[in-house]
């Protein structure tokens, strides 16, 4: 420890081997006799800047000053100085000659006049620029006079420098010293390195050297002074040459030269005082010093300022200096995020000024702020991430995501909130292919399955609608364990009529992936049902469903008769482009109520709310060849109720969790047709039903109806081992042999081909014929008059 503090203010430190620090190009120009480098840490990168100092002995008066601004920028702390990082001096010979160097580690900063000219620029976002520049200084100058008694000495252009975020930074404190006002009499210089500064930068006094007067004046009349010449040279753009010119106010702005005057006085007690400079110019009142001024004092404003602010920014920050936006703004509102005392509206503003920078500049100052906020228990918050992913995600990496970010995203798919729920689940088409397969498979799959029962219709819509953009991102084994079954047993037999469309249209867009033995079995046989289906919309996509699956049955039929039967898939393409061909459907916000009080075909006044608020409401498919998806405003059959939603959120496989139960309103004639249960028929309908060859059906000899247009539900979910996932639960049975499709099986009650792809049974029990409705037994006939009854008397 006692050896770095001799390096330090002794200058007998070992030398520049043990600088820590690369020095590269130097700068054109610096304060004094001092040279400024640009620099990088040897340990981790880090930029940084090198002042060094030379002289060709250690009693050199400039190595004397230079050590004094060493301890004093060492020992000085304030937002406004220079921050200092390391130190050390260095001693060379050259022959006989010994020259010491003296060097300097601070921040990285470059000199104002190479930042003017480097930003370039003008009209009032300059003087915006320089109001600020000006606080940021003026405040410095304020500390050191007021707070410190010190004096600085030296305020000039040179003696400034900026940050890499555009901040004024005072420094040069080699003639800096202490104000000693107590011995007036004394002749002892207050500022012993005063012959440093030019003459033309000295007020009277100074220049004099009559330490007298000085003693007697305010500690702040020399800084004043300075400060007054850094206006001039600032505005005037020309570094100052005599005193005189200070009198050329031309280039002063008028809301700033009352004060000019002020700080440049004859008379040493009436200068302006630095802190009362702050606060009484109207100058350094403008929209970039006020905003600046609020981000750096957030934690002081209460939560109702802070969203007003927030939402006003996005707005505000066009109208600003776009370097100072980018380079002082955006760091400031992200570390306000990222510690929690900036409000949800924040990130909008955030998004919309990191658009404006380059990619590489976004992944470094903007993605891991965000990337941070996902971690957050603020429901704003989440929202807002979810909303805007598109803005950013496609800059987020595969390893962020499937570590980082989806981890704290996949909580939402259980939120409470519908609406956050489906921005969870939309929020998946951009992250889904940057997650692995193994999480895709472990755990995305597990939610959407829930998703696709849950209790809001949009919500399985939009489930449906996502399966189909993603599945090209999934492996063959996961989709055909999954896309089939989510699309079939789950989208077509939905109570909601655009959940239905979404499940022909997946399949259609999916088309690729199924093999013919599929599509005859399974896929067909599920769309040709919704050919009769009561939404004009489903029916039109069915058609041309089946006109599209029936179409790659013949090519593959062309094929086998012409010999080439080689590979099991079709060459026929599903639509180009697989990815993001389906649109989302709605907005779950949108439904008012439970799900439960909805029409499945949504009446004028329900349905207009529905498509008007959807970003794609109207469009499923990008394809001029297929119909999109809807919500019919003039529905086909409107009396048609809507059964209770499914509540079932327990796998794919739950064919009893209500997705598609038949209406309690029977009154539809499937009793007419074809009867569940048939009493005894009297002897009179004996020989009608004889000649009609329908034999008598007892409820004992019936003990599964395969034949009815309806039955129970689909096929019976056959019991896997324990580890069997969720999709597996609804998977059509795998043939027992892989004999062709027309070799006849025995029949038998639990082995029926049709009831694998049968749809669901009324959910009402039929009305018995002897009440009148069938082909049953009519009732007898009630006798008029008076009846004997078989009564004791």
């Amino acid at each position: 420890m006692f050896k770095f503090l001799k390096g330090v203010v002794g200058g007998s430190g070992t030398g520049i081997k043990d600088l820590p620090y690369n020095i590269g190009e130097p700068y054109s120009s610096a304060w004094g006799s001092w040279a400024h480098f640009r620099g990088t840490s040897k340990d981790d990168g880090s930029l940084v800047s090198i002042f060094s100092l030379s002289g060709s002995n250690a009693q050199d008066g400039h190595l004397a000053a230079g050590r004094n601004g060493v301890k004093r920028l060492r020992t000085v702390r304030h937002p406004n100085i220079l921050s200092f990082l390391h130190s050390t001096e260095a001693e060379t010979f050259d022959g006989s000659t010994a020259k010491v160097t003296i060097y300097i580690v601070t921040e990285p900063v470059m000199p104002l006049s190479e930042k003017i000219k480097e930003l370039g620029l003008e009209g009032t976002q300059r003087d915006e620029y320089y109001a600020w520049g000006l606080n940021q200084i003026a405040k410095a100058v304020s500390f050191l006079n007021n707070d410190c008694k010190l004096v600085h000495g030296n305020v000039s252009l040179a003696s400034v420098v900026v940050t890499q975020t555009l901040d004024w930074k005072l420094h040069a404190f080699d003639v800096l010293s202490e104000f000693d006002s107590n011995n007036e009499a004394s002749t002892v210089p207050v500022l012993p390195y005063a012959w440093l500064v030019g003459a033309q930068y000295k007020p009277t006094e100074l220049v004099n050297s009559d330490w007298a007067a000085i003693r007697k004046s305010p500690p702040w009349a020399i800084d004043s002074w300075g400060l007054g010449c850094l206006i001039y040279e600032l505005f005037s753009g020309m570094k100052l040459g005599r005193t005189e010119e200070l009198k050329n106010t031309a280039s002063i702005p008028k809301s700033l030269l009352p004060d000019y005057q002020r700080l440049l006085s004859a008379m040493p007690s009436r200068r302006l005082n630095t802190s009362k400079l702050i606060e009484n110019s109207e100058y350094f009142q403008n929209k970039l010093v006020d905003t600046i001024h609020f981000m750096e004092i957030l934690n002081l404003k209460d939560s109702v300022e802070k969203d007003t602010f927030f939402r006003k920014l996005p707005n505000l920050a066009e109208q600003l200096p776009r370097p100072i936006v980018l380079k002082k703004l955006v760091p400031l509102l992200a570390s306000a995020l990222e510690f929690g005392s900036a409000a949800a509206p924040a990130l909008a503003a955030l998004l919309k000024m990191g658009s404006w920078l380059s990619t590489e500049e976004f992944s470094a100052k903007v993605l891991p702020t965000i990337v941070k906020l996902f971690a957050s228990n603020d429901r704003a918050i989440r929202v807002g991430l979810l909303q805007h992913i598109d803005q950013y995600g496609e800059s987020l990496s595969a390893q962020i995501v499937d570590e980082q970010v989806y981890p704290h995203v996949a909580t939402g798919f259980s939120d409470t909130s519908a609406f956050l729920r489906e921005l969870t689940l939309k929020s998946m088409l951009t992250l889904a292919p940057k997650l692995s397969q193994r999480t895709i498979s472990g755990s995305l799959l597990k939610y959407l399955s829930k998703l696709q029962v849950d209790e809001e219709p949009a919500i399985r819509t939009n489930t449906t609608i996502l399966l189909g953009n993603i599945a090209s991102h999934l492996n063959e084994g996961t989709r055909k364990r999954v896309l089939i079954n989510a699309f079939t047993v789950r989208a077509l037999r939905d109570t909601f009529s655009p959940a239905r469309g979404a499940g022909i249209m997946a399949l259609c867009a999916t088309s690729a992936y199924y093999d013919v033995t599929e599509i005859a079995t399974r896929i067909l046989p599920n769309i040709v049902v919704l050919t009769i289906d009561p939404d004009s919309d489903v029916r039109s996509k069915a058609f041309q469903a089946v006109d599209q699956f029936l179409q790659m049955l013949k090519q593959f039929q062309e094929k086998a008769n012409s010999g080439d039967t080689g590979g099991a898939g079709l060459g026929l393409p599903s639509i180009p482009g697989n990815a993001s061909l389906l649109g989302w459907a709605m907005s779950s916000l949108t439904l008012k109520g439970k799900p439960s009080e909805q029409a499945p075909l949504a009446s004028v006044t329900s349905s207009a709310p529905l498509t008007s608020t959807s970003s794609n409401a109207s469009s499923v498919m990008d394809t001029p060849s297929t119909a999109p998806i809807r919500v019919n405003s003039t529905p086909d059959f409107a009396d048609q109720p809507l059964p209770p939603s499914p509540t079932s959120t327990d796998g794919w496989g739950e064919l009893e969790n209500g997705i598609h139960e038949e209406h309690e309103n029977d009154k539809d004639g499937w009793d007419d047709i074809e009867p569940l249960e048939e009493p005894k028929p009297s002897p009179s309908l004996a020989n009608i039903q004889a000649a009609q060859k329908r034999p008598v059906s007892q409820p004992a000899s019936q003990p599964k109806q395969a034949t009815s247009l309806r039955p129970k539900n689909a096929a019976k979910v056959t019991k896997h081992d324990e580890d069997d996932d969720l999709w597996d639960s609804i998977a059509a049975p795998a043939p027992k042999t892989s004999k062709p499709l027309n070799v006849r099986r025995a029949a038998s009650a639990d082995d029926d081909l049709w009831n694998a792809i049968a749809a669901p049974a009324p959910a009402t029990r039929a009305q018995p014929l002897s009440s009148g409705r069938g082909r049953g037994a009519k009732p007898a006939a009630p006798r008029l008059g008076a009846q004997r009854k078989n009564q004791p008397s």
